[in-house]
């Protein structure tokens, strides 16, 4: 089944959390990635959704296939306009923990991925972007 080749999910309950990684697995497969690189994009994908509904108290995932030096990519952001990260560094750093979640958090999902960025402020939201490249 092909997909849309750019969309955007809400991410305001449980249920889009589902959603989310349903469609995110749609996309791994349209995209032809091994099982092994859709499990690991799924993996992301759920604990960023997560994050957003949870830490960013709701937003969106957006999607887009991109290309880059001949390669093909899934590029998915996670967008909310919730507090912010106060300490990107310590987010970012293994071991940290908020309390909630499958324990992954920004360092696990990045270590899942070929391409990660984040950006944060107080008080504005937090964005994910992370791509797997075939």
């Amino acid at each position: 089944m092909a997909v849309e080749p750019a969309g955007t999910l809400p991410i305001q309950s449980e249920q889009n959390i589902v959603a989310s990684r349903q469609m995110v697995r749609l996309l791994c497969q349209d995209l032809k990635l091994s099982l092994v690189d859709q499990t690991k994009m799924i993996t992301a994908a759920s604990e960023l959704s997560r994050n957003t509904l949870i830490h960013g108290k709701g937003g969106r995932m957006r999607w887009e296939f991109v290309e880059r030096n001949g390669r093909r990519g899934l590029q998915l952001h996670f967008e909310d306009e919730g507090p912010g990260i106060a300490d990107l560094g310590l987010a970012l750093t293994d071991g940290w923990t908020s309390g909630s979640g499958m324990g992954l958090g920004l360092p696990g999902s990045k270590r899942l991925v070929n391409d990660f960025d984040v950006q944060s402020a107080v008080g504005q939201g937090t964005r994910v972007s992370i791509t797997k490249w075939k």
